[in-house]
């Protein structure tokens, strides 16, 4: 492809894009189909010589659009939100037009000192500790998602309560790892990739906000230091998964410190909050913490993959994971005036990701920022409103950000089947969880369109159902 059919079919690309985002509220948010409707529709064979890029295009709208469940649909309410934006997908474009390669300062100055700036942006806009900037002992890096800063903060903590002795010689003492029975999966994977395994994970108990019990953490970690265990790293959720539960940082934060434990704090979902002032609450506590994450690709209008991930001492990161063979030695690096994200990151290569967050930092401004995440929070606010004044449903957990836990008064089944037959309509899409062993209806909002209408016309469908069933 020549620079000018690229310029051609790139115009022709990006009217795409926009047609599709104009249009996005006239398909169904989910599709209908059976397993293997999509594959059926492809070749079974690639195609042996080149086809007009025309054809490709066609496909897109008769092979992928009928197979998507559309995540920036204004009645997407499932799951935690996916957020792109124009400006997210400009800054993907420039970076996947140049290519390059950031795995150390020397292969690409400028994504790497651009990368290093826009977190530190970031965490101003966050109001994080002071420590967690680069121009202290700490800093910040993109990682894919919050599972990979999971499971780097994992690591490091293994390194400093080993005293890098696990890089030597691998897991061989007992270490264990403690987190809440509300925590995303992802703790339990990253202590099985570091080899501490699943029977030394410990699921804290919670209170009745879903919250983690700091008397529990703290009986927890007694017994494991009486059964010989080496504590090594406490995960804090800053909004869980299934109902946004707030852990409380400061006492725990306090626990952790006594005990020289690593913490590390989970905020994929709803550290995007914090962007706001009168949000900030929530963030009460996270100066105790040694590493801190949050996913831009959730709430903060940027395309997945965006994981923003700060350490309080990056030295202590570089020291776990980094491995310098030979053809990578440069006269930058051994200046050691540098940062390498290769080092702060289990994989070698990375793209320029930091490019779409600083097109989205640059475009919305924070009082865009703050302005869309407000949207979101009142118009959940005003979901729940409508939930409590319905006597047939009960809202079952505290809604502090943009995601309400709701269901029908009563046994699970009516719940699961209202549940099926409102996403099969096409008209909404919802998920749901498990609250104290009761199945739960989760709506969550943040789609970059998503109206107070649109929730309110999810509302009147939910009602519809069950007034038909």
């Amino acid at each position: 492809m020549t620079p000018e059919e690229f310029r051609h079919y790139g115009h022709e690309v990006v009217d795409w894009i926009a047609d599709y985002w104009a249009n996005l509220e006239a398909l169904p948010v989910s599709p209908d189909l059976r397993p293997g409707e999509i594959a059926a529709r492809l070749p079974e064979r690639a195609p042996e010589t080149g086809e007009d890029f025309a054809a490709v295009l066609a496909d897109l709208d008769r092979v992928i659009t009928p197979g998507l469940t559309h995540w920036q649909h204004p009645a997407f309410f499932g799951y935690f939100p996916a957020n792109t934006s124009g400006p997210s997908v400009l800054g993907d474009l420039v970076s996947a037009g140049m290519g390059v390669q950031g795995m150390l300062w020397s292969t690409s100055p400028a994504a790497t000192e651009v990368e290093t700036v826009v977190l530190d942006w970031l965490a101003d806009l966050l109001d994080l500790p002071a420590r967690f900037h680069s121009t202290g002992t700490g800093g910040g890096v993109i990682q894919d998602s919050a599972s990979s800063a999971a499971l780097v903060a994992t690591l490091a903590a293994l390194h400093r309560v080993s005293g890098g002795a696990w890089r030597r010689s691998g897991v061989r003492e007992r270490y264990t790892v403690y987190t809440s029975t509300q925590a995303h999966s992802s703790i339990e994977k990253a202590a099985r990739l570091a080899g501490i395994g699943d029977e030394n994970v410990r699921l804290v108990e919670v209170d009745q906000d879903f919250a983690m019990r700091p008397d529990a953490l703290r009986a927890a970690l007694d017994a494991d230091r009486v059964s010989g265990a080496t504590p090594a790293l406490v995960v804090a959720t800053i909004g869980t998964t299934s109902t946004t539960a707030i852990d409380p940082l400061p006492a725990i934060g306090k626990i952790c410190q006594e005990y020289g434990v690593w913490l590390h704090v989970d905020a994929a979902y709803a550290g995007a909050a914090a962007v706001c002032p009168e949000l900030r609450w929530s963030h009460a506590g996270v100066e105790y913490a040694d590493s801190y994450c949050f996913d831009p690709h959730k709430w903060l209008l940027t395309g997945f993959d965006c994981d923003a991930f700060w350490l309080a001492d990056r030295a202590e990161l570089v020291q776990t994971l980094t491995v310098l063979p030979e053809f990578l030695r440069n006269a930058a690096t051994e200046s050691g005036e540098v940062i390498d994200y290769r080092d702060w990151q289990v994989p070698l290569g990375r793209r320029f990701r930091a490019l779409k967050l600083w097109f989205v930092l640059r475009w919305y401004g924070a009082e865009g920022l703050r302005a869309h995440i407000r949207r979101c929070v009142a118009t959940a606010q005003r979901f729940a409103e409508w939930v409590r004044a319905d006597e047939r449903f009960e809202v079952v957990a505290p809604h502090p950000f943009s995601l309400v836990c709701f269901r029908l008064r009563g046994s699970d089944g009516p719940n699961e089947k209202l549940l099926r037959a409102v996403n099969a309509t096409g008209r909404a899409f919802l998920t749901h969880t498990k609250v104290d062993g009761r199945y739960v209806l989760r709506l969550a909002v943040g789609a970059p369109s998503t109206e107070e209408r649109h929730a309110a016309a999810t509302w009147k469908l939910i009602q519809a159902t069950v007034d038909t069933e």
